[in-house]
């Protein structure tokens, strides 16, 4: 798995956000993996919380594809999680991997 979706969610203070943030990202990732599991595509690897962000970690063969099954579940939150995504097509060790930051 060589290509990765990062995404990049605002929280609601500075440091590891509120219950109720980490409770709506807990479900979002529920639903990310729910999606790859369905589709048989791709790979959530966890998150890092601090600084007033939280990190999701999704890894497969194909960033587009993995996109495509993440950004309507981020739009789908009525703007509840602001923030972006890197669509990065190469490894995290590769420093000529392309990378295309996304919004929704």
């Amino acid at each position: 798995m060589d290509h990765a979706v990062i995404i990049h969610l605002e929280l609601s203070d500075d440091k590891f956000g509120t219950e109720n943030d980490r409770e709506r990202i807990s479900m979002l990732e529920d639903n990310i993996a729910e999606a790859f599991s369905n589709s048989g595509f791709g790979e959530l690897d966890g998150d890092e919380f601090g600084e007033g962000e939280c990190v999701i970690y999704t890894y497969g063969s194909d960033a587009d594809a993995l996109y495509s099954l993440v950004e309507p579940l981020l739009v789908a939150d009525d703007g509840e999680h602001k923030g972006y995504a890197i669509k990065r097509y190469g490894e995290p060790d590769d420093p000529n991997a392309r990378e295309i930051r996304m919004t929704w």
